[in-house]
């Protein structure tokens, strides 16, 4: 008999990434969202299948599935700067409540419990580059605490229901992940980059561009989390491409790779925003047996072609 799956935020970015790949492997694959930042474009291919199921749901309210369950992902939650600031409310309530309920229903069914969390949990490191056992430089009252704080008390509620309710958990710390599926107007710097370069518009770079970031190709990070999930780790494990670059170079690497002539401009930082951002995957080396495969280059042509589909529908 095929497993069974729940995917929360399944017609995200990443939710849909991982239906496809849990759905490939023949699991029973229930995709819950609410449609607030997820679309169901994501998706569409897989609504018609035997082995698949949509659930138009908000995780903040008691959540009900009918019947076993194996594993469970918890993937719903606004996750770009843009939607967290656009949503503050929203995003608290899906990293407490969300996450209580799913763990009331990984407990009740006896199912497997896997957290998406961020590399937001470290703030603006003092650590570089960041390892799980750096507790972090946060700041809570600020306007991205919204979301990092809330990620922070997801991992504890885990860990809570690991320790006390002895239910089988894991948590996946993400660092920045690209790929198609991602909207044009995400708010995060790829998809704004590509989406300016290939439009003739100027390119916006915040500060002076010399914060760093270090981006995974989206099959990497699903390759990881699907390792994770068959694991026995319990405490948090970093999934992400230690390969980090400098928001100014990135952007001049998204002009060279759509042989676009937008000029860059330069806007004041954000709030709180991190000053540098690399992971350590020492552990997921050690623990999963896994690293990144695909080159930045490479993946970032596949994005590219991805974008310029959306551009030609809009």
């Amino acid at each position: 008999m095929a497993k069974r799956i729940l995917i929360t935020g399944g017609a995200g970015f990443l939710g849909s990434h991982l239906c496809d790949r849990y759905y490939e492997d023949g699991w029973k694959v229930i995709c819950m969202d609410n449609l607030l930042t997820g679309s169901k474009n994501n998706i569409s291919h897989l609504i018609e299948k035997d082995r698949f199921e949509f659930i138009h749901h908000d995780v903040t309210q008691f959540i009900k599935v009918d019947g076993d369950l194996d594993l469970i992902l918890h993937f719903a939650s606004p996750a770009s700067p843009i939607d967290y600031l656009e949503m503050p409310i929203q995003t608290l309530k899906v990293g407490s409540l969300g996450t209580h309920n799913a763990l009331g229903l990984a407990k009740t069914k006896k199912a497997k419990f896997l957290l998406a969390s961020t590399s937001e949990v470290y703030g603006d490191p003092l650590q570089h580059p960041q390892n799980e056992s750096y507790w972090g430089n946060v700041n809570p009252t600020g306007f991205r605490g919204v979301y990092d704080e809330a990620k922070r008390f997801a991992e504890a509620m885990t860990m809570a229901y690991h320790r006390f309710h002895d239910i089988d958990t894991s948590i996946v710390r993400i660092f920045n992940t690209y790929g198609s599926r991602m909207r044009l107007k995400d708010g995060r710097a790829l998809p704004t980059f590509f989406r300016q370069a290939l439009k003739g518009e100027p390119i916006t770079v915040f500060g002076d561009g010399s914060q760093t970031r270090s981006f995974t190709y989206v099959d990497d990070l699903i390759e990881g989390i699907f390792r994770l999930a068959e694991s026995d780790e319990a405490e948090p494990v970093n999934i992400g491409n230690p390969e980090e670059i400098t928001i100014l170079e990135f952007a001049n690497e998204i002009l060279e790779i759509t042989e676009s002539d937008s000029k860059i401009i330069f806007e004041e930082l954000p709030d709180d925003d991190p000053k540098i951002r690399q992971p350590d995957i020492s552990k997921a080396k050690r623990v999963l047996n896994w690293s990144p495969t695909v080159n930045r280059r490479e993946g970032l042509v596949k994005t590219m072609d991805y974008f310029k589909e959306q551009i030609a529908l809009v």
